[in-house]
């Protein structure tokens, strides 16, 4: 699905797609690319805190299919292709109250029609294990472009 010829492209651009999206407000950002893997991180702050002051399980799950989407839309022609989530789980394993939690999301699976990517998300300091998600994407075709009518 990927052509040849593709290159990955650099953490500054895929930083950039997060403009003006939950990941950015979480102040979620790429660290590292590979071919089959990618690795972010993301505050353990009060835009990431539940009320008792530990790390909100959902902001670990919003970390996960950031990394899991963005690793999926690389494997694919983005011209013709968008990843979406179809199913996401997560375990929730260790707590943690501030810091950073560094996430890896690798490819278990690159199909057609779906992909399967785990998350492993840790504590910088540390190194905890702090949660494992796995998420699967549908592949779809974006639809081409209507041809637009003479003015």
């Amino acid at each position: 699905m990927l052509p040849p010829s593709a290159t990955l492209p650099t953490v500054a651009e895929l930083n950039a797609w997060s403009r003006h999206t939950m990941g950015e407000h979480l102040g979620i950002e790429i660290t590292a690319v590979e071919e089959r893997a990618i690795e972010g991180r993301m505050p353990v702050d009060h835009r990431t805190h539940q009320p008792m002051g530990l790390l909100h399980g959902g902001a670990s799950v919003v970390l996960a299919e950031t990394l899991g989407s963005i690793g999926a839309v690389l494997q694919v022609d983005r011209s013709k292709y968008a990843c979406v989530g179809l199913e996401i789980n997560a375990n929730h394993i260790k707590s943690v109250r501030s810091g950073y939690v560094i996430g890896r999301a690798e490819a278990l699976h690159l199909g057609r029609t779906t992909q399967i990517w785990e998350i492993r998300i840790r504590h910088e300091e540390s190194g905890a294990l702090i949660c494992i998600s796995r998420i699967t994407m549908a592949v779809i075709e974006v639809p081409a472009k209507k041809a637009q009518p003479a003015a």
